[in-house]
């Protein structure tokens, strides 16, 4: 199969190639996925970059998401799944078989069940950002009733924790840096939106409603807006990181009396991994979960899928291996 890879860590123009490798079959408890999508998200330039870089055996294909259809199954798995299409996460967590390629091997759990009415193009762009907001909004209990606040509410991770608290019953506020993002927050759902940039960002907010739990993207740039807007006992969570980490002003946090909580994926266990893709499709059957603008890139294009990632691009960047 062909297979977009790399075998050490650099710019994606010096490591990235597409190659001819062999078709994997799936093992005990793994289901083999023919890709029709593989999802792009800021983690795998990050690790193929070496910003977070992961050990490498013989080569690493690219990325964690896509959606597909089963078209093999090992040992143990039921019967009943072939030619089931699903959406995966974590493929390429610890294995090899990422999902920029024409077939991805995973263990059974992590090809979930995409319902009929959602199509390939939003299975592959779940995943990381799907999983991570649902991290994020429920660590710390159900949101039904709580008010929340979404740091850049027109990101994949943003987007889907509007919708994912809107259907799980939770009012939303979401911060943007301008129009075009405002519309595609206000789109997934969020019943207020806010520019952060404005002197009056933390009187809109506070107006709304003080804040019971925040999913922060930028905590160092955020986080006086955040204190502004908490309620005691609030919890910010935040799940990504800043190039230089930012000073954290220690009375300031405690006088708001907040909790501070930070969201990795890859050390989050598996049943509560699990749980959260259970909710996040039982969302995509309601048809709660909607696409973002999607910039769909050839396996050729690997190299400039992955830089329009990691230069900001609005909207998700997927791949089609075929």
């Amino acid at each position: 199969m062909r297979a977009a890879l790399y075998d050490r860590h650099g710019a994606a123009g010096e490591v990235l190639r597409v190659e001819e490798v062999a078709t994997p079959e799936p093992g005990p408890g793994e289901v083999r996925v023919k890709v029709t999508y593989s999802g792009v998200n800021p983690t795998d330039w990050k690790s193929r970059g070496g910003m977070t870089p992961r050990p490498i055996e013989a080569f690493q294909i690219c990325h964690h998401d896509g959606s597909g259809v089963i078209d093999g199954l090992g040992a143990g798995v039921d019967p009943g799944r072939m030619g089931e299409r699903v959406w995966t996460w974590l493929a390429a967590a610890g294995r090899p078989w990422g999902t920029a390629a024409e077939w991805t091997v995973v263990p059974a759990e992590q090809a979930v069940p995409l319902p009929d009415r959602a199509s390939f193009e939003l299975g592959a762009s779940l995943g990381v950002p799907a999983m991570t907001a649902h991290r994020c909004l429920f660590a710390d209990g159900p949101v039904e009733g709580k008010t929340i606040l979404v740091a850049g509410g027109a990101g994949a991770v943003g987007h889907f924790a509007i919708e994912l608290a809107k259907f799980y019953g939770a009012r939303v506020v979401t911060t943007v840096s301008g129009q075009d993002k405002a519309v595609l927050a206000k789109n997934a759902g969020a019943d207020l939106v806010v520019n952060y940039r404005e002197p009056s960002a933390a009187e809109e907010i506070n107006a709304f409603g003080p804040v019971d739990r925040i999913v922060e993207v930028s905590l160092g740039a955020n986080l006086q807006l955040d204190l502004a807007v908490a309620k005691p006992l609030s919890q910010i969570v935040t799940y990504a990181a800043e190039p230089n980490d930012p000073p954290l002003p220690v009375r300031a946090c405690m006088t708001a009396n907040v909790v501070l909580r930070f969201i990795l994926l890859y050390g989050v266990p598996r049943d509560v991994l699990g749980h959260a893709a259970r909710d996040i499709t039982t969302a995509l059957a309601s048809g709660a979960l909607t696409e973002l603008p999607v910039h769909i890139f050839s396996l050729d294009e690997i190299v400039a899928a992955q830089d329009a990632v990691q230069n900001g691009a609005v909207g998700k960047v997927l791949i089609a291996p075929a």
